[in-house]
């Protein structure tokens, strides 16, 4: 029996929320902030570690994440390139934990709807499945998080703008498992 992959988990954090017109992040639902929710569900799953990546008013939230920072799971890192788009984010991420884990994870830091389960089901699947990239999808649309084999970090390293990795996983639909999904 092949040993577990140890997988890391990157949320992508530091972008302008430009088209929203204000920091995303920041937005309380309920009784939390979108990032804490994020932040709480990474933290409380099977993640070996969360790396949080950090640009745009990442002091604020920073201080409205008060305690939380110092959980022994977590390290923040501030993009100082976020301006140049997600990439630079995806990278910078990666750089921390590329040498130390087999896989990483990317979640968004405004979808508070990401539980710690969708988490460990995932990570589940992915392991269970051998394929390289693992992509949750709701009735047919593609989603996130996204996990990635060490296979794809140096691809993931050369990814350039804002969009992310999605030409990578259209490009290797056949090393991607598609996760069914019932969570919008």
């Amino acid at each position: 029996m092949k040993p577990k992959n140890q997988t890391a988990g990157i949320i992508l954090a530091a972008g302008e929320s430009v088209r929203f017109g204000r920091s995303k992040q920041l937005l309380k639902l309920k009784d939390k902030y979108l990032i804490e929710w994020v932040l709480d569900a990474a933290l409380g799953s099977c993640l070996k570690t969360v790396v949080l990546v950090l640009g745009h008013e990442h002091q604020a939230i920073l201080q409205a994440l008060g305690t939380k920072t110092d959980h022994p799971g977590l390290t923040v890192i501030i993009n100082p390139d976020y301006r140049r788009g997600q990439s630079t984010s995806l990278k910078a991420g990666l750089l921390s934990v590329r040498h130390s884990f087999g896989a990483v994870m990317y979640l968004l830091g405004d979808q508070p709807l990401v539980s710690a389960e969708i988490i460990d089901r995932m990570l589940d699947q992915f392991e269970q499945s051998e394929k390289e990239i693992c992509v949750p999808v709701y009735k047919g649309q593609r989603g996130n998080p996204v996990i990635f084999r060490r296979s794809f970090f140096d691809d993931l390293m050369q990814v350039s703008g804002d969009i992310g990795a999605r030409n990578i996983i259209c490009d290797n639909s056949e090393r991607t498992h598609y996760l069914e999904i019932d969570n919008p």
